[in-house]
């Protein structure tokens, strides 16, 4: 059955949630639109596989229909836990190349906004020879993907291991040597950028944050912020997402970052748990009630 609810709030503040695509891609709309979003972030296919069966003609028609009557918007993907476009090794590089390739185009497709990407570990060979890869293999992915509209948007990192991109100069480095650098736009994610030494707990240190982004990368660049509250501690690199206003960062903090002007245009998607708490309410309905809540 088709959705048939409307998004509940204005388009000057989008909020969403990544919904389930259990039974169809189509079927996505109809779990955002009962949590209560306005914008959402999907799978295009199995996250923890490198290869799918190709979309077909009758998946993008169903979403496509789907899309109409939800009315939701913008609609981002997010992109296979597999792939490392900074791997030193050729064959894994060149299946992480294959696989981004592969999303982009059935992203494309389906008209997706965006692909949330994380940019990849250098093991071991050092950040600069990382991003030197990781431009090397965006830049053949776009020669892959010649005249798509859907952009690749590299997300902030929690900076675990060897992952790159958890610094905003490793995100400033990527764009800037990428030749196809206006195929190219961020993904904030709260989570990763408080363990990864951002505080955004501070007011002003969180403006100083968006200073720095709009120098060297441009705010406008900023098309979506992952609203995640963190069970790690500040600078601690672990990459655990918390309900909002359960964690470290807390509800002043994320605050700071709903309420930066200059990011009003980025969609706001929640990482946290699914499920039901111990009373029965719906762990999404209630996150998405906080964030709005902090803009009221």
């Amino acid at each position: 059955m088709k959705p048939k609810l409307k998004s509940p709030t204005p388009p000057t503040q989008r909020f969403g949630s990544h919904v389930t695509t259990a039974g169809g891609l189509h079927n996505a709309f109809t779990e955002g639109l009962r949590v209560g979003c306005d914008c959402i972030q999907i799978f295009v296919k199995n996250q923890r596989q490198w290869v799918a069966k190709p979309i077909t003609d009758e998946q993008i028609k169903l979403y496509k229909e789907a899309e109409r009557a939800a009315a939701l918007t913008p609609i981002v993907a997010h992109a296979s836990y597999l792939i490392n476009l900074a791997s030193p090794d050729a064959g894994n590089r060149e299946k992480s190349i294959a696989a981004l390739s592969d999303e982009l185009t059935r992203c494309e497709a389906l008209g997706l906004h965006g692909l949330v990407v994380h940019p990849g570990a250098h093991l071991g060979e050092g950040d600069d020879a990382g991003i030197r890869r990781v431009c090397e293999s965006l830049d053949e992915v776009h020669r892959r993907t010649a005249g798509f509209n859907c952009p690749v948007l590299l997300e902030s990192t929690a900076g675990q291991g060897t992952t790159l991109g958890h610094k905003i100069e490793h995100l400033a480095a990527m764009i800037d040597v990428s030749r196809e650098s206006d195929r190219l736009a961020i993904c904030l994610d709260t989570c990763h950028l408080f363990v990864a030494g951002y505080d955004i707990r501070d007011a002003g240190a969180f403006a100083s944050l968006a200073d720095s982004i709009e120098q060297s990368i441009g705010l406008d660049r900023v098309k979506c912020i992952h609203m995640n509250d963190s069970k790690g501690e500040l600078g601690s690199h672990l990459d655990r997402h918390e309900h909002i206003g359960s964690g470290k960062i807390g509800l002043a903090g994320l605050s700071n970052v709903l309420k930066e002007p200059r990011l009003a245009h980025a969609s706001r998607i929640l990482e946290t748990e699914k499920g039901n708490d111990e009373y029965g309410n719906d762990y999404d309905v209630a996150n998405l009630g906080r964030l709005r809540q902090l803009i009221a």
